[in-house]
């Protein structure tokens, strides 16, 4: 994996480091499956008439320049973010789903995942866990113990009422100030450091909840090593001589003023000591993320001090990591995560590039005509069943759902050249789409709130709950995407509705697809995709103790690939580059981390996870669980749906690994064994069969009576009849994009 990394470093350094030059380019209770659904359900509250939404909106005097915004709301169950962010940041609209949430929610004292260490603020100190895993057949968790607490020996500000700040953050870090203390972090991730700026002459107390075996310093004062009962030896640099002395669980300081770095010497290893010694004076202090070029993400880090940039990759950073970058890999020097080995890598700025991923509206190897009429005898049916006036539900999740799965029968009958039923579904999803973006939909509607800067539902404005918590901006892309689903077909099919309403449409994607920092803007930046992990959270303003999480990749999966057929509909390239782009990232986070392999590296510690599972149920930044929000771990049918829905041309990508598909079939067939197995879900999975083994799918397939709310049999005799003939092996979205055969 790691030979297209052709700069690399042994282990020990012992001279100057120089990058080298490129080289030459040569339920146990017997009751239903529930429907699916991405967090646990909540009955939406009585609606009562809202003067924001009782007349129409019209919209069309806005100018086109003007970015739309939905009708303002002022909601009654956000939190406030002005206790945790500095002044300046809240002029602008702040992160909700952000990799330092917690440190924002509530009291802000729970934990948070920053590569590779655990920390946490309380009590205007900083404690900083290498963690330990916690491993089951079931799930994975990292453990936080305070092994180190950092503060001020005497607050300087004594009547400071605020725990901490975020002076500022960015894709790739957050710097939090404790003002009581004149103590200054800057978390990067990835960083092998912690880096902390003091200032104002400050006495400095380090506390462990272990013992102190042996202390030392260098001759320098410069730096120390604290060897600890529990097996861990730290090490902490500081940028000038510092006078420290400990006892049995403390170290204190004189009054000192500089930069103090700090770090956990990897399994004690003494041969990685002269690599930590080497790169301990450069710092970084801040981090972005650019998306340069097509599939093509960049990082850059602002960096302090002298000498170059030691960081560290995940796994997927690992693979993507051009050939062509001037960084230098060192293969083993490691730190131990969650999410795989974390590896040294050095250089001020990393380029990761993808395979290039088909979007297209139909089929990518298209559907044999032998299989039209069976396909247009199923269209025909779910055609005439379309009627908007027997949609009851008004969540917006599960109404979004319904309008993709009609928007899914056009581009069916598109492919299969059967154009009779286009006005019958056109009608339909006018008559759906529209009341959202107008804000004439008796029971539900889109809203905008200033606090943190998004949208919101009319439910959500008043139910945290509603919505499955789309008021406090979880699972924003799951909904939006089918949304954008629907609104791209009906735009390809009706043009003139699209320009009617495209300014709604734009302001739908823009809430969790804007890429711009400025101040003016409506929205926070990719209000849901990380930069870092290559992957979206969904969990929104909820505190939890294992960081963001998310269920659904397959559905983050939909939003990005929708949001590029949008800009195929509208003609905007630029839209389609960056939805096709994060699609591509979603798709291979999703096959690093939540799709389980046999004999998978991944999760090498947890071999018991590893051989019991094939799919992760909801990722967390510090967990890996089984289990869903709305099922236990043996559903299985439920765990593979979740990771399947929607059926689209793009899953073609997400399950391109036709053994693993395989594997993953093999593992889930035993569960419908059980009682009450939803046939919404075995359509999935006989879909996922249909992989690998058209005939016996298809046939299954035919004998289902009921379907997804999402799904259709039309949909699913498309997906199987548009298999192709491929070998039992792995390949990339990029293999369809074959043109890169003759841009060598």
């Amino acid at each position: 994996m790691l030979k297209k990394i052709r700069r690399k470093v042994k282990l020990v350094i012992s001279k100057s480091f120089k990058k080298r030059s490129k080289p030459p380019k040569t339920p146990k209770a017997p009751t239903p499956s529930p429907s699916p659904s991405p967090s646990p359900p909540s009955p939406p509250p009585p609606l009562s008439p809202s003067p924001i939404m009782a007349q129409p909106q019209h919209h069309h005097h806005i100018p086109e320049s003007s970015p739309f915004l939905f009708p303002k709301i002022e909601s009654s169950v956000i939190p406030d973010p002005s206790p945790f962010f500095s002044p300046d940041l809240l002029t602008a609209p702040l992160p909700t789903n952000s990799f330092f949430q917690n440190f924002v929610l509530k009291h802000g004292d729970q934990p948070e995942y920053i590569h590779p260490y655990l920390i946490k603020s309380s009590s205007s100190s900083l404690s900083l866990s290498y963690p330990s895993q916690f491993l089951t057949s079931v799930f994975i968790y990292q453990i936080f113990n305070p092994d180190l607490t950092i503060s001020a020996s005497n607050k300087t500000d004594p009547d400071s009422e605020r725990r901490h700040i975020v002076s500022s953050f960015s894709d790739l870090s957050v710097t939090l100030d404790l003002p009581s203390s004149n103590l200054r972090f800057f978390l990067v991730r990835g960083s092998p450091f912690l880096t902390c700026a003091v200032s104002g002459g400050t006495a400095l107390s380090i506390t462990t909840i272990h013992a102190i075996l042996s202390f030392s310093p260098n001759n320098s004062r410069t730096k120390y090593t604290i060897k600890l009962n529990n097996g861990q030896t730290w090490l902490l640099y500081t940028s000038s001589a510092i006078n420290l002395t400990h006892d049995i669980s403390s170290i204190t300081s004189d009054a000192y003023s500089g930069v103090i770095r700090i770090a956990i010497l990897p399994d004690s290893n003494p041969r990685f000591e002269s690599i930590l010694d080497r790169f301990s004076s450069c710092y970084p202090i801040s981090g972005k993320a650019e998306l340069s070029k097509p599939f093509c993400l960049e990082y850059r880090w602002e960096k302090k001090g002298w000498g170059d940039l030691l960081m560290l990759a995940h796994p997927l950073h690992l693979r993507l990591l051009s050939a062509d970058d001037e960084v230098a890999v060192l293969d083993d020097f490691k730190f131990n995560s969650i999410d795989g080995e974390l590896v040294g890598v050095v250089g001020d700025s990393w380029k990761l590039k993808l395979d290039p991923v088909s979007i297209t509206w139909n089929s990518i190897k298209g559907v044999k005509e032998e299989a039209f009429p069976e396909i247009v005898s199923s269209l025909c049916r779910d055609v005439e069943d379309l009627n908007s006036s027997n949609i009851s539900t008004t969540s917006s999740y599960f109404y979004g759902k319904l309008i993709a799965r009609a928007a899914r029968l056009a581009l069916i009958a598109e492919e299969v050249c059967f154009l009779d039923v286009i006005p019958v579904i056109r009608k339909f999803l006018k008559n759906t789409i529209t009341p959202w973006l107008d804000g004439t939909f008796s029971g539900n509607g889109f809203l905008y709130e200033g606090k943190w800067g998004g949208l919101v539902t009319r439910q959500g404005s008043t139910d945290s709950g509603a919505d499955f918590g789309f008021g406090v901006y979880n699972d924003h892309h799951f909904h939006l995407g089918y949304f954008l689903y629907a609104i791209a077909v009906l735009a390809k099919i009706d043009p003139a509705w699209g320009r009617k309403y495209r300014a709604q449409a734009y302001s739908l994607m823009a809430d969790f697809m804007t890429l711009g920092r400025r101040s003016s803007s409506n929205y926070p930046r990719l209000r849901c995709f990380d930069l870092w992990k290559l992957h979206s959270w969904a969990s929104g303003l909820t505190e939890f103790a294992d960081g963001r999480n998310q269920e659904s990749t397959s559905e983050a999966v939909n939003a990005y690939y929708s949001a590029a057929l949008m800009g195929l509909a509208y003609g905007d390239t630029h839209l389609v580059a960056t939805g096709s782009m994060l699609a591509a990232m979603e798709i291979k986070a999703a096959q690093t981390w939540w799709h389980v392999r046999e004999g998978d590296k991944i999760y090498a510690e947890a071999e018991d996870f590893t051989r019991e599972n094939r799919v992760v149920g909801v990722l967390w930044a510090n967990k890996r669980d089984g289990g869903l929000w709305f099922a236990p771990p043996e559903w299985r049918e439920c765990r593979l749906g979740i990771q399947v829905l929607p059926v689209l041309p793009i899953t073609e990508v997400l399950f391109s690994d036709v053994r693993f598909a395989r594997e993953l079939v093999k593992w889930t067939l035993p569960a419908l064994g059980r009682e009450g197995v939803g046939e919404g879900w075995k359509g999935f999975l006989y879909a996922m069969e249909g992989i690998y083994d058209k005939e016996g799918a298809l046939e299954k397939i035919r004998k289902l009576n009921g379907y997804d709310d999402g799904n259709s049999l039309t949909n699913l005799l498309w997906w199987i009849h548009s298999r192709g003939d491929e070998e039992e092996e792995r390949f990339e979205g990029g293999k369809y994009c074959l043109f890169g055969h003759y841009c060598h």
